[in-house]
């Protein structure tokens, strides 16, 4: 369990280096379940869902070895992984599903888990699947599919990430011609389609809403490194912009973030692109209004930093959560801080500008437990953050450093799980 101490600060200033996606690592990993050949992917970053994945390949028969931040993965002979309680801590462990299927024709996963912040079934992916030939049958807890996949046409009701993701994994390696029809357009999905063509397969229109994958017989291995984390980078900006700092972010992609950049200046900070890397200069000021969409709309994983970054705007902020039904979780725990945050279905409005006091307050999810530290850093005295599962070090590698190098004052401390 982590529990994190964490000072008033004025002031961020200076330079940090955004690590690589964790939304794009994951699906990268289960690639490799599509080939006997080795898939390195480099600069990856060290977090908890990214070693939690490692034992779920492992698991699954898939060779691993790690040199410092490079990750190679290969898998002579994949089988369905046996330990249902790896699967059930992370959501991107349903991702096993497509590879495993295309590549042996059986696949038997446990049902995923991950953030307590929405229903978020799997019945997308298992529609993809049945598209394709498999037969699924679901049982508690559990869902077993078979069957040799073919090409075929697959309409996804809503852009899911994952499911689209399992998708392209399954059809890579299957005959015929897949068509994906409302598949979702994130940088993360067309870094997979980049990394999949290197690995053989033949994709076109990655990044739209029309995805066709020609399946091929055989996918070799490549080396690949992956997106920067576009997550990370607006969490750190969030945080900026709530002082009067100046904060330069090298090895990030501007044009995967132009909802989020908008919204920042909309408060009244000035973004720069410079030959460096981003920079944010000035503190927000004007209240904004959010409303979270499937990319290149704002991201939801963005809400939660934005709505810290809220607390500091004089005015009304209204946020709109279209995506997670259950996603203003946090927002219980800023209250506790002192802020002014009325909920009604979907919609929050967020009072800013009212004078924070420190407090204890518990993590609720990944992005939450990060919203939280970046609340901590707005309120008087010191703010204790209780994550007992972990959230933040499975999304974020040493968020915390990266906030103290920039001037922040955050101390963590490591207790056993129980203790007091």
């Amino acid at each position: 369990m982590a529990t994190y101490r964490i000072r008033h600060c004025e002031q961020l200033s200076g330079e940090v280096s955004i690590h690589a996606a964790k939304n794009a690592v994951l699906p990268l990993m289960c690639a490799s379940l599509l080939t006997r050949e080795p898939l390195t992917l480099e600069k990856v970053p060290a977090l908890t869902d990214v070693r939690t994945l490692t034992d779920i390949l492992a698991d699954c028969g898939v060779s691993i070895h790690q040199e410092q931040d490079s990750l190679t993965l290969w898998s002579e002979e994949p089988t369905s992984p046996s330990v249902p309680d790896l699967l059930s801590r992370m959501r991107a462990s349903v991702l096993v599903m497509g590879p495993l299927l295309a590549r042996t024709g059986y696949a038997r996963v446990s049902l995923p888990g991950g953030c307590a912040i929405g229903q978020r079934p799997i019945d997308l992916h298992l529609k993809g699947m049945e598209a394709l030939g498999a037969q699924v049958q679901l049982t508690p807890g559990s869902v077993t599919l078979q069957g040799k996949l073919r090409g075929g046409n697959v309409y996804l009701d809503f852009p899911s990430v994952g499911a689209t993701e399992n998708i392209l994994l399954a059809a890579a390696l299957t005959d015929g011609v897949t068509r994906i029809d409302n598949a979702a357009k994130e940088p993360e999905i067309i870094d997979l389609c980049d990394c999949l063509s290197k690995m053989g397969a033949r994709i076109s229109g990655a990044g739209t809403g029309a995805i066709i994958i020609r399946g091929q017989k055989l996918l070799h291995g490549c080396t690949h490194r992956p997106i920067p984390d576009r997550i990370e980078a607006g969490t750190i900006l969030c945080a900026s912009a709530m002082t009067e700092g100046s904060v330069l972010l090298r090895g990030v992609r501007p044009e995967h973030m132009r909802a989020l950049l908008f919204k920042l200046m909309e408060t009244g900070v000035k973004v720069r692109e410079t030959p460096a890397g981003l920079r944010l200069t000035g503190r927000g000021s004007q209240p904004i209004q959010v409303r979270t969409l499937a990319y290149p709309g704002f991201p939801t994983d963005m809400q939660a930093p934005m709505m810290a970054l809220a607390l500091r705007l004089r005015g009304t902020s209204i946020f709109l959560e279209t995506i997670f039904e259950n996603r203003f979780m946090h927002a219980r725990e800023m209250v506790r801080l002192g802020a002014d945050i009325r909920i009604e279905d979907r919609i929050a409005l967020v009072s800013g500008g009212r004078m924070l006091s420190g407090t204890t307050v518990s993590s609720t999810d990944l992005r939450g437990g990060a919203a939280l530290m970046l609340a901590g850093l707005a309120a008087e005295g010191e703010t204790v953050l209780r994550d007992p599962h972990g959230h933040i070090a499975r999304g974020y590698e040493r968020l915390p450093g990266m906030l103290c190098s920039l001037g922040a004052d955050i101390r963590q401390e490591e207790t056993a799980p129980g203790a007091v």
